[in-house]
């Protein structure tokens, strides 16, 4: 097959994770291009085309005119598969027939009439999101996983990450890592430590975001906030505990390099969150609040459970890419 992914954002996230992992993982048997804004080619740490395997074609759409020249393109290359990835790129398959290419979306948050109605398919990465689709499209659309290829725990990232903190294995190291934006709940968790002020523990979160400038305002004495981390895994293993606070997390791949980790979970009571509950093992704490976190994590700090083995089959790699080919290749255009 040639499949066509259209990834239009500015920086690279847990969406863009799964697509560049997804193109990656295709272009080991299939031709595959990736459209990416010129932005994206930017030499700094959260770009995304030097993320992209060199078996990918990858083509600089530019800034200007960008749903024009997709299409441009689109007409011009006729793949098999044209895979939409967030806003832009689902707008641009509007009103555009080719010949015998499937247009297809990933729902990366949730389903929305504007950007999916006009698709071919689409693919939910969790079962929630399929009650929203109409069911004329949810016949032609499949449930499907996310999955992790986080490398897990690395004790010699954990030793060098922590010893530039200053932070002794006495210490516990909370961590919760995303983008620093409201709908990640991030406030929520500096409220909760705030009631804790714990003396034996740091709290470090991880990422940037437009949030970040206000959520270090928030943040009490002590608290890490590193911004963007092209080596989350490095972190990951640095924690003893992983917060997931989040008001709003569709899957919550972040979840799965935790639990590949193995580290002990916190999480809200998303919609992602209550998908994986079966296997984070650990109740879930209701959203927005502070004071129920906080009571949550607080036997947590004197002794942390230790490290721990998921049972991750369901997220393999490999199994998740092949299903996706196999609804392509079943796919057929409406």
């Amino acid at each position: 097959m040639h499949i066509v992914h259209l990834l239009l954002t500015r920086r690279f996230a847990g969406s863009e994770r799964y697509a560049v992992e997804l193109a990656n993982a295709q272009a080991e048997t299939h031709q595959v291009t990736v459209l990416l804004r010129h932005c994206a080619f930017e030499q700094r740490a959260d770009a995304i085309a030097h993320r992209l395997s060199s078996k990918v074609r990858v083509i600089d759409v530019g800034e200007w005119f960008v749903r024009l020249r997709v299409r441009r393109l689109l007409r011009a290359l006729k793949p098999d598969v044209a895979h939409a990835h967030l806003s832009q790129g689902c707008k641009s398959l509007k009103a555009l027939r080719v010949p015998g290419m499937r247009r297809v979306a990933t729902l990366h948050i949730h389903y929305k009439p504007q950007q999916h109605a006009h698709l071919d398919g689409l693919i939910a990465i969790a079962p929630w999101q399929l009650a929203a689709i109409p069911p004329a499209l949810r016949q032609r659309s499949a449930q499907i996983d996310n999955w992790t290829l986080s490398p897990g725990f690395d004790a010699g990232a954990r030793a060098r990450l922590r010893a530039s903190l200053a932070i002794d294995e006495r210490s516990v190291l909370v961590g919760a890592l995303g983008r620093m934006e409201p709908s990640k709940g991030m406030d929520v968790l500096l409220q909760a430590w705030r009631q804790l002020a714990p003396t034996q523990a740091r709290l470090a979160l991880v990422g940037a975001g437009s949030a970040w400038k206000s959520l270090r305002a928030q943040a009490p004495e002590g608290v890490l906030m590193p911004g963007f981390a092209d080596r989350p895994a490095d972190w990951l293993s640095a924690f003893d505990l992983f917060v997931s606070p989040a008001r709003s997390e569709p899957f919550g791949l972040v979840l799965l390099e935790a639990m590949r980790s193995g580290l002990p979970i916190i999480a809200s009571a998303s919609d992602g969150a209550r998908h994986l509950s079966d296997v984070i093992g650990r109740p879930l704490v209701p959203i927005g609040d502070a004071d129920r976190l906080a009571e949550t994590l607080r036997p947590l700090l004197v002794t942390p459970p230790p490290r721990q083995q998921y049972r991750l089959e369901r997220f393999e790699a490999n199994a998740r890419i092949a299903e996706i080919e196999a609804w392509y290749a079943g796919l057929v255009c409406a």
